[in-house]
């Protein structure tokens, strides 16, 4: 395998050169085998009529909810002229613009259209406005690929598809992605392949509530996590794939090929999202299953409720923190248009039941070291579809569920978090202590991705300083797609009892200067995914940790997992992998699993722990 990628279109980062390398080791014998198996274009800017309704005590809102949805919520219909045209001219702006400031929305009514390729850059969602996929079909292809990157899908970040058939030109739709892409609500009539042209590499993705008719080739993919959808078959696996409540998939298999299946999913509760109804723009809220399995949309109309948008403060990258909170406190919900917020104060959402949806990668950023978003420990608050971007004054946290020591039971309605994405450093220097805290019980973490940045600006071991990535402190918490990487320390700290993780994929710090700097008291290195020794009970299915300490070869971690030694401490399916030898493993978990070694990118595993 080559040392390094073919040259990139624009000067290569500091960083950029390691996530080249992920995988190329372990997948080219699978490749090797499967190698022959607003404009004139667009409607204008969505609107709903502005009302100032009633607030909580009854007397008039000082801010309207509703409203128009900005530039960059660009919706088209059938008879829309030139369709193309605008979403090529959005693609090109978007296709390499990795820490850019352009966001896009792009928005199609219920119908039929035909003939079209819509290829996704950075920070772009497409999505259909109906309430089934089937309502908005495109007879066409919805595309990610790498060609911005020489073929390699590394960085293929920051961007989504919802709610849309698909009819695939060739039959089989090009989805290739690595973390924070989501492909939500899709129905892909034919098959999906989530590797590049030319099956470069690619560093996984998530699938909920979709149907593909055809069979998903992973490909090059290292690993991926797919949740109560359905599938006509899965071609093959590299390092990690996880399905769970997936009518289709393979059985379990783990550590080869490396399944991991769970038949259902223990409980789960769809993203919210925008919808037509008639002429009225509305927010749908799926309703809360239990084991579920397949599609939530199988039968026609979605199980749920709906909120008019004249409910919703509809939020524009000019709003400051002071009228966001004061849209919450008058009773309305957020729905954040694309953009980027600086936020000189936190985001307080105390109401019990309030929407907070981003569209289109609407990005938060604290200035002064505040807490962008906190949630009171009430029921059944949603957020979903944000970035939250670490400013240059270090935050002690950037997004907080519940306060410190909350202990209320949200288990009939709880709150969830949804495609809410978190970046420190990257588009700029940025620091935070701890980025995502979860301290309300029975909340719903549903695909995220914390990431301290390795490459871009701002960039450096202290630098962009995050000790901890994700702190779990409340009990009976979920997580349901969970991606973590490069952490000063640990990655994930689990407090909570009861918690269980269903897939996790982690890189450790690239850039830590020497042993000494990641030394934890006596043990080599923090683990990745780190259970709390007290914690009495707590599971995990598919969880993969690797390492590649680029400035430091010669680094060795301890062990990617740390958990209690007890009989409710359970994890199934475990692995760890040294990207080509920079930096060793010397176990997987506690003082349990075969060290890596070598330059072979030869994962590790643990089927069952204890």
């Amino acid at each position: 395998m080559p040392s390094s990628p073919t040259p990139s279109p624009t000067p290569e980062p500091s960083g950029v050169r390691r996530r080249s390398l992920l995988g190329a080791a372990a997948a080219a014998p699978v490749l090797a085998s499967l190698a022959g198996a607003g404009s004139a274009s667009a409607a204008p800017a969505a609107s709903a009529t502005a009302t100032a309704t009633a607030g909580p005590a009854g007397g008039p809102r000082a801010l309207p909810g509703g409203g128009d949805l900005g530039p960059n919520v660009i919706v088209f219909d059938p008879s829309t002229a030139n369709i193309q045209g605008r979403l090529d001219e959005i693609f090109k702006q978007q296709e390499s613009a990795q820490f850019g400031t352009g966001r896009y929305a792009l928005l199609f009514k219920p119908g039929t259209y035909s003939g079209l390729n819509a290829q996704l850059g950075f920070y772009t969602s497409i999505a259909g406005l109906g309430l089934s996929p089937d309502d908005t079909t495109i007879n066409g292809d919805v595309t990610v690929d790498a060609g911005w990157f020489d073929g390699n899908a590394t960085q293929n970040f920051w961007r989504s598809a919802e709610n849309l058939a698909l009819v695939p030109v060739s039959g089989t739709n090009r989805w290739a992605v690595s973390q924070a892409a989501p492909f939500r609500r899709m129905h892909v009539r034919g098959g999906l392949n989530l590797a590049p042209d030319g099956y470069g590499w690619a560093s996984g993705g998530y699938i909920a509530d979709s149907r593909i008719d055809g069979t998903v080739g992973p490909y090059s993919q290292q690993q991926w996590y797919t949740r109560d959808s359905s599938v006509g078959g899965w071609l093959n696996a590299v390092w990690n794939m996880v399905f769970s409540g997936v009518e289709g998939a393979p059985a379990q298999s783990f550590p080869e090929p490396p399944y991991t299946t769970l038949e259902t999913t223990p409980v789960s509760r769809e993203k919210p999202f925008l919808y037509l109804d008639g002429d009225e723009y509305r927010v749908f809220l799926p309703e809360k299953r239990t084991d579920a399995r397949g599609v939530s949309w199988g039968n026609g109309t979605p199980r749920g409720t709906s909120l008019p948008l004249a409910q919703f403060y509809v939020a524009g990258p000019d709003d400051s923190a002071a009228t966001l909170n004061q849209a919450l406190e008058e009773g309305l919900h957020l729905l954040l248009t694309p953009g980027i917020y600086h936020l000189d104060r936190t985001v307080e959402v105390n109401r019990a039941g309030t929407v907070v949806l981003g569209l289109g990668y609407a990005t938060l950023i604290p200035d002064n070291g505040v807490t962008a978003l906190k949630v009171a420990d009430v029921d059944g608050v949603r957020l979903a579809g944000f970035l939250v971007d670490a400013g240059p004054v270090n935050s002690s946290t950037l997004l907080e569920v519940g306060p410190e020591g909350a202990s209320a039971d949200h288990s009939a309605n709880p709150t969830t978090v949804q495609d809410v994405f978190v970046r420190i450093g990257g588009a700029g220097p940025g620091k935070a202590t701890t980025s995502l805290v979860v301290n309300s019980r029975h909340t719903i973490v549903d695909h995220t991705w914390v990431w301290r940045a390795d490459h871009g600006d701002g960039v450096g071991w202290e630098t962009n300083r995050a000790d901890y990535g994700v702190v779990v402190n409340g009990d009976d918490v979920l997580i349901t797609g969970l991606f973590v990487e490069h952490f000063n320390k640990y990655d994930v700290q689990w407090n909570g009892e009861r918690g269980r993780t269903v897939f996790f994929q982690n890189e450790k710090a690239y850039d830590a200067p020497d042993q000494a700097a990641i030394q934890n008291g006596s043990i080599k290195g923090y683990a990745a995914y780190k259970v709390g020794d007290d914690v009495t009970e707590h599971e995990g299915w598919g969880l993969g940790s690797y390492c590649y300490y680029n400035v430091n070869p010669s680094i060795v971690q301890h062990h990617g997992f740390a958990a209690p030694n007890r009989s409710g401490v359970r994890f199934h399916g475990l692995l760890v992998v040294s990207l080509g030898g920079n930096g060793q493993y010397e176990c997987v978990i506690n003082d349990t699993g075969s060290p890596t070694s070598g330059t072979d990118t030869v994962p590790s595993k643990v089927v069952q722990y204890p």
